[in-house]
């Protein structure tokens, strides 16, 4: 039963997100990508705080060594990302182009991977960065995943939906510079989508390894919190700081607050059964 959950959440994560990623991106979809922003940080930060943490934390584990590894996997991302800001600086002789969508940055889940999203200069070095960037980052989901629904079944479930919402903008950025290198969207979306898969795959491997190493599920979730705090934090977040009307700041609020009350509704939906 674990098992199964695990691959349908993986899929539905993995390659519902670029599917959800591409109708956003078509036409008058695209209006709605900063709300998108909002409801991936609110997700991810209600079940790194309201569900992954806690459950990390009512295990034998010790609570200093849980904080340590909070702060140090906030650590270890922040350095990926200057480490991939530095390197794309130096392989595009750009001295300033890192700001907004403009940056490529790298993310990890569980271990480290990187993930790049180079959202326009650049596009001619090719797709296979991105496809690589995108199935590393896949495979780190779908242990993530894993791990969550091994510890607890409403836990996966709000995990998947978490990494769901949070892979939709990334996504989006992967099909415009896919669609570039490739010259059509059909051939993009496959890509991405084929990228997507590796997330059942990750499942799998995390399915085979939580049950031999139970022990360590603690220490994965809290790798994983550090992972979608940081997320939200530094990369979704400051995105979405700039000056604003009062109406479109009280719908960005809204939708970030709707990203927490998603993840506590299906967590208690999901509790229930």
């Amino acid at each position: 039963m674990t098992l199964i959950a695990i691959l349908l959440g993986t899929v539905a994560a993995g390659v519902g997100s670029v599917w959800l990623a591409a109708a956003l991106g078509m036409g008058v979809l695209a209006r709605f990508t900063q709300h998108m922003l909002s409801l991936a940080a609110g997700a991810l930060l209600a079940t790194a705080f309201m569900h992954l943490l806690p459950e990390a934390f009512e295990s034998q584990a010790g609570a200093h060594e849980l904080f340590s590894l909070l702060l140090g996997g906030l650590v270890f991302f922040f350095l990926l990302d200057k480490a991939e800001l530095w390197h794309h600086g130096h392989e595009h002789h750009h001295g300033g182009g890192h700001h907004g969508h403009g940056h490529a940055h790298a993310h990890g889940h569980d271990h480290a991977h990187g993930h790049n999203h180079d959202h326009g200069h650049g596009a001619r070095s090719g797709g296979w960065t991105v496809l690589a960037g995108d199935s590393v980052h896949a495979f780190g989901d779908g242990i993530l995943i894993a791990s969550a629904f091994v510890a607890d079944l409403r836990l996966g479930v709000v995990t998947a939906l978490a990494v769901l919402a949070h892979e939709v903008p990334h996504h989006m950025g992967d099909l415009v510079v896919l669609q570039q290198t490739s010259g059509t969207r059909r051939a993009a979306l496959v890509k991405v989508s084929l990228a997507g898969t590796v997330t059942a795959l990750g499942g799998l491997v995390g399915y085979a390894l939580l049950g031999q190493l139970e022990d360590w599920l603690p220490y994965f979730l809290v790798a994983a919190s550090s992972s979608f705090v940081y997320v939200a934090l530094a990369d979704l977040i400051p995105q979405l700081q700039k000056r604003l009307g009062l109406r479109a700041t009280v719908a960005q609020i809204a939708w970030l607050l709707a990203g927490i009350a998603l993840v506590t509704l299906v967590s208690g939906m999901a509790h229930g059964h």
